[in-house]
């Protein structure tokens, strides 16, 4: 039995169509009065997991599950060994750096050596600001990284911005990318090394029935 490992939250609704349109059907998952955790296909020869999108290569990482769908930001950030076989298309947003509107920086390059920068993805943010060889304190913060720049506590943020709407609402501007993520499917190396064909036929109908394509 196949095992997909699908993201709560913004993806997982079209991470279901996606998977529907291939054959497989886990809008049960979706229901919400569902509690469950880990649920059959309507048809009975998959099952998926509902878990976290920062989990979701942590299972498919450890063969848990064969599949799984999350996006680019958390496997820039993770750098787990999984391979990435598609780009879905949807849940687009851009990794950026932000500012207070009245801040006088306006490229990331501006900012002073050793300023702080508060951050969920660490990884990324230390990446690029050592590519710009710009010395800085990163600071770890998991909950609304827009406080960093309002508190004082940071200078800048490096976070996922979508439409922007909550960067405007909280005084802060957006002023360099890092990079643009959008949902991806990826797989356990080894299972499509040993794959008898079950997986990649699964994966060649989600490539080919995606419905923006019909």
């Amino acid at each position: 039995m196949i095992t997909v490992a699908l993201p709560k939250g913004a993806l997982l609704k079209d991470s279901v169509t996606r998977f529907a349109a291939a054959g497989l059907d886990f809008s049960a998952i979706t229901n919400p009065d569902n509690r469950q955790l880990m649920l059959p296909s309507a048809c009975g020869k998959a099952r998926a997991l509902l878990v976290r999108n920062g989990d979701v290569p942590v299972y498919v990482a450890y063969g848990q599950a064969q599949l799984g769908v999350v996006g680019y930001d958390v496997l820039q950030e993770q750098q787990r060994s999984v391979a990435q076989l598609l780009d879905l298309g949807f849940g687009g947003c851009r990794m950026a750096v932000a500012v207070k509107e009245n801040s006088p920086y306006r490229r990331a390059a501006d900012l002073p050596a050793h300023c702080r920068v508060a951050s969920k993805f660490t990884r990324c943010a230390s990446e690029y600001f050592q590519k710009l060889d710009l010395p800085i304190d990163l600071i770890h913060l998991t909950g609304s990284v827009e406080l960093g720049p309002l508190t004082g506590i940071s200078e800048a943020i490096v976070d996922l911005v979508a439409t922007g709407r909550t960067l405007k609402d909280n005084g802060l501007i957006a002023i360099e990318d890092l990079f643009f993520s959008t949902a991806r499917l990826v797989a356990h190396p080894l299972s499509m090394r040993l794959d008898n064909g079950e997986l990649q036929d699964l994966v060649d109908a989600i490539a080919t029935k995606n419905p923006d394509n019909q």
